[in-house]
């Protein structure tokens, strides 16, 4: 099994995959894994309209074909009728997995009350963990590392924090990451000796 940890990266967005404004969710995704990655990573990118068939679609492709361990959409949470990203992604899911979409919520709400509008799933496909991301930039970032205090230290633990364990459970590549943006939670039995960081 290669080391390589294959990310899919979704930007789910009518007005964007027509070209009428400019995708920050994809530069957003991708930005935010070169800094917070230690392990050899690479991404498939798709940016694609609010279509419910489609968003499945994808998701298939990306799991099943591309062979992506980790699966991450931008957009389309919200309660307006083109959000579908949730249904999309629960419609392909083997396995629910609940504590994601709480977290994502638990740390939107640190910031504005309307977080609890989002509909967020977290969800395994195969060998595949497929996660739904907030279309903001900013949120993005907040969702992944968690809201901190004003000394830097976490008020709220990001979701990243759990993802490279649960990759590991369902038989992925072991992730490392840099713990300055995002530090990974193993149980001790399941940590490895770090990667040594170039001299």
């Amino acid at each position: 099994m290669s080391d390589t940890l294959r990310i899919g990266l979704v930007s789910i967005s009518d007005r964007a995959s027509s070209g009428v404004y400019e995708d920050k969710g994809l530069p957003a995704l991708t930005e935010w894994f070169g800094a917070a990655l230690r392990s050899p990573w690479q991404a498939e990118t798709r940016l694609i309209p609010d279509e419910q068939a489609v968003i499945e679609a994808t998701l298939i492709e990306l799991c099943d074909l591309a062979g992506c361990h980790l699966v991450l959409t931008t957009g389309g949470t919200g309660p307006a009728p083109r959000d579908v990203t949730p249904e999309a992604t629960l419609a392909v899911a083997h396995k629910v997995m609940p504590g994601f979409g709480e977290q994502m919520r638990q740390i939107g709400l640190a910031f504005v009350p309307t977080a609890i509008l989002s509909r967020q799933v977290g969800v395994i496909r195969g060998q595949s963990l497929i996660l739904n991301l907030p279309g903001q930039p900013k949120a993005i970032r907040e969702t992944l590392e968690g809201a901190r205090n004003p000394d830097g230290s976490i008020r709220v633990p990001g979701i990243f924090a759990a993802v490279p364990y649960c990759i590991d459970l369902i038989g992925g590549p072991y992730i490392e990451t840099d713990e300055s943006v995002v530090k990974a939670f193993r149980p001790k039995s399941a940590q490895r000796n770090p990667i040594q960081s170039a001299s």
